[in-house]
């Protein structure tokens, strides 16, 4: 598969036009950045954590994201369910395994879901990949210990395990569908420093798989995005606080030409 600018930018034009439901069950840090990027590129987001209302909230979304970043046995419950609808629905469940590696308590439970209901899309970083593989390597905190290029090999495991896209965030990110894989080298090296950009990442996965029923493109082309509208917020940012309000009106004011302009595969 190769990624063009014209590909990505028919997925944005059909997210404007839709306006797609992206159900998050994510972390209090990122909660409202994730909500901001998904309303600034043209998708509805909400955030529903609820046990009684997930799977009904399920059933009116375009895609599901689940993010592990703040784990309870309640969010855990809800997760459960509300992959469990997804599954019966045929939407895409998207997964941030935060922090795998960290802890027993989030390894195992991601683990347990990606073997309960298996995701459509799993996005995380080097270490998070690796160790959701179970390849012995340790995660600091939620940050990655391990480049992207050194999760590829993992990242194929899981996909054919799971039939699942895999993408490993990085320097470069990789996007790995069975034996398939595609790179994208858009990004700054300042985006690391605003915490929650995984996090935005993934939830924007969601957000174009809702509209491409193929996941592979899907993810390639918001991973693009992703990446230039870090590059486009980095050439005025004086610092990350900027790069972060940046970033939004990077996804908002986004055009065809920014991706033919930016775009690097």
């Amino acid at each position: 598969m190769q990624i063009n600018p014209s590909g990505i930018w028919n997925d944005v034009d059909i997210i404007r036009k839709k306006s797609p439901l992206v159900h998050n069950i994510t972390n209090y840090v990122v909660m409202n950045n994730t909500a901001n990027a998904l309303l600034a590129l043209g998708a509805s987001p909400v955030m529903a954590h609820a046990e009684p209302e997930v799977a009904d909230m399920v059933g009116i979304a375009g895609a599901l994201v689940i993010n592990i970043g703040t784990l309870s046995d309640a969010w855990i419950k809800a997760m459960f369910i509300a992959a469990a609808r997804a599954k019966e629905l045929n939407i895409p469940i998207v997964l941030d395994p935060v922090g795998v590696g960290a802890t027993s308590y989030r390894t195992r439970t991601a683990r347990e879901l990606i073997h309960t209901a298996p995701p459509t899309i799993i996005r995380g970083n080097g270490s998070e990949i690796m160790a959701l593989c179970d390849r012995d390597v340790a995660t600091k905190g939620v940050d990655s210990t391990s480049t992207s290029d050194l999760a590829i090999d993992s990242a194929m495991i899981l996909s054919r395990e799971l039939g699942a896209v895999v993408c490993v965030t990085g320097e470069t990110d990789y996007i790995v569908s069975g034996e398939s894989q595609v790179s994208v080298k858009n990004g700054h090296p300042m985006m690391p420093r605003v915490t929650g950009l995984g996090c935005t990442a993934t939830a924007l996965c969601g957000a174009f798989a809702s509209v491409n029923s193929d996941p592979f493109p899907a993810t390639a082309h918001a991973m693009a995005v992703m990446g230039i509208a870090g590059e486009m917020a980095a050439e005025t940012a004086k610092g990350p606080a900027s790069l972060q309000v940046n970033f939004i009106d990077a996804l908002y004011q986004l055009c065809e030409t920014d991706i033919q302009a930016f775009f690097k595969a």
